[in-house]
């Protein structure tokens, strides 16, 4: 198959041709925004109803997701992600890793699975940390809220912070630290929430906003009931 990213970075679309019949891409449950009539789809709990419901509680994952199968070649389709932002298409080859945060996941060829890595409750508190790992062969999509920024940690960065609620997704091979910034005073003070502290050799993808601070702005600004 081939497949092209466009409008990014502000309305990211992923746009996939099937060059041949039986090639399939699963995908996001509501993640489709359009495709030619004759590609077969099939929507199920992937992986079965407990891998599922793992997804669903530790990853904020769909329940269900959707099979998309080519009947032909040169069938075309169309996926958008639900926030406004970008999309990053990542390769996994046989023996790699990627673990993505929760709501990351916009799609993936047949090859990809998908298990959760449980980080405690510290991890969910301020915007959370909870993991969806990828493994196999093949391709991944991922789709962020605002832009997307890549950090290669190793020989010039041997060490990387970034904002719990900023991070998207990183490589195998990173050590990382879930911690608050500054003590109790830099949690509450300083504006920031918890951090990831990184080291190792990897890659690491940011999102330029995060859905937490756009609640928070809009909180104020919210309709309140009058009580009658």
């Amino acid at each position: 198959m081939r497949d092209e990213i466009r409008n990014n970075p502000d309305s990211g679309v992923l746009h996939v041709t099937f060059e041949r019949a039986g090639e399939q891409i699963i995908a996001e449950g509501g993640a489709l925004l359009a495709r030619d009539t004759a590609i077969d789809m099939k929507t199920s709990l992937h992986g079965g109803l407990v891998s599922a419901l793992k997804r669903r509680v530790t990853a904020g994952e769909s329940l269900f997701q959707n099979t998309f199968t080519a009947t032909a070649p040169m069938q075309s389709m169309r996926l958008a992600p639900a926030p406004e932002g970008a999309i990053e298409r990542i390769v996994l080859r046989s023996g790699m890793e990627v673990f993505l945060q929760s709501g990351a996941y916009l799609a993936s060829t047949a090859g990809i699975a998908f298990d959760t890595k449980w980080q405690g409750a510290k991890g969910f508190f301020v915007g959370g940390l909870s993991l969806l790992r990828a493994y196999g062969d093949g391709l991944i999509w991922i789709s962020s809220y605002g832009g997307i920024h890549t950090i290669d940690v190793g020989r010039e960065h041997p060490g990387y912070l970034c904002d719990n609620t900023h991070l998207l997704a990183f490589t195998e091979g990173l050590r990382y630290q879930v911690r608050k910034l500054a003590g109790l005073k830099g949690l509450f003070l300083s504006g920031e929430g918890l951090v990831c502290e990184f080291h190792g050799h990897g890659r690491i993808w940011l999102q330029t906003r995060n859905p937490a601070a756009l609640s928070a702005f809009l909180h104020p600004f919210r309709p309140v009931g009058g009580g009658h």
